[in-house]
Parts: structure tokens; sequence; C-alpha cells
């Protein structure tokens, strides 16, 4: 898939349940992480579009499954934040209960990006989603983000940390080193979205 095209990302809709989805055919990737871990930076540094998922400074604002289209077959799915989010819990169990019918059921889902914050990955949120990920069979791509947050070395043990956690819980997904600020793996998250995306229709 050419890098161009995460440029011409587009917003698709909101959906508060799969009945509201696209239909599941071409392929999607979909973002997922704490509330405060930067998931709507994220995915506008990836598509180099401001503004295209809004961020807040109210944790959890993202409420619905959000659609971005990169062309006719190929998404990106911002999926609702969990954790840290300010909302009634009976709003919480809701959004667990969504991205776990989500993560079963959509076959066009072709991998799962986690994003956590590198000073404080693995929270007990973040290992639920992993598992629930590996029970569905959904490969994971981790972003440790706020990666500019730490000095070069510390960074370093944070990602070899974080490799050999997942080493032991999950053998097969990856992790890498993030910054929607300074634009630290971008080119890297590329490529995986790329290796992804090319599972569906006319990539």
């Amino acid at each position: 898939m050419n890098k161009k095209r995460y440029h011409q990302a587009s917003f698709l809709l909101s959906a508060p349940s799969l009945e509201h989805l696209s239909p599941d055919e071409g392929a999607e990737v979909a973002f997922i992480g704490c509330s405060n871990v930067g998931k709507s930076s994220a995915i506008n540094a990836i598509t180099g579009i401001s503004g295209l998922a809004r961020s807040s400074k109210t944790p959890g604002r993202t409420q619905m499954i959000n659609l971005f289209q990169l062309d006719e077959y190929h998404r990106l799915v911002d999926l609702p934040g969990y954790g840290y989010a300010k909302v009634p819990l009976q709003l919480k169990q809701r959004f667990q209960a969504l991205i776990n019918l989500y993560l079963q059921a959509r076959e066009c889902l072709k991998g799962l990006i986690v994003l956590m914050d590198i000073r404080h990955p693995f929270k007990e949120a973040d290992q639920r989603i992993i598992q629930w990920s590996i029970e569905c069979d959904v490969p994971i791509h981790v972003l440790l983000t706020k990666a500019d947050k730490l000095g070069y070395g510390a960074a370093s043990t944070a990602l070899k940390q974080a490799e050999q956690t997942l080493k032991n819980w999950a053998p097969s997904s990856t992790v890498q080193l993030f910054s929607s600020l300074d634009h630290t793996g971008i080119d890297t998250v590329h490529t995986i979205l790329n290796q992804w995306l090319s599972a569906g229709k006319n990539a």
C-alpha cells in the first residue's frame, strides 16, 4: 500500500454497535489503548492529517467505534479507550462488551495496534486487551507512545523489557517506540499496516 494513501484518509462513520459498522469486507486495522495514551494523536500522526481523529483534554471521549477510510476496501478503526476514562461504570462495561464483540466477530479485522504509554506499560487493562486479542486470534502490534518523554537509554531499556514481556505472552506480536510529537516510528507503523492491509481486496 502506497504511503500516500494514509494521507488520503477520511472520516467514514461513528458506530455505537457492530450493526452500524460498514459492511464486513475488505481489510481494516484497529487502534486501542488507555484513554490518556495519545491514541487520537497517533492516528493523526500516522495519517499526517491533523484533526482527523479528534483528541480531547478529557480522556475517554471516544465512546463509539470510529472508522476512517483509506479507500473503498481499506480502513483504520479507532476503538473506545479503556481504563482511565472518566465515565460511569455501566458505560465502561458497555465499551468492554463492544470491543470484545468487535474482536470476536469482525472478519475483516486484520490486526490490532495496542497503544501503551512507554512510562506505564502493561497495565491490567492492557494485559486484558492483549489476552482478548490472543483468544480471538487477532495479530498484535504494540506502540510504546510518548517515547519522546524518555532519553534514548531509558527508551531502549523500556523497549527491550516490552519485547521480553510480549515474548512470554504473545510470541508472534511485535512492539516499537513511537512518538506523535517527533514522529518517531512512523515508517515502522506504516510497514506493519501495509502488511496487514495487503490481506484486503485490491491492496
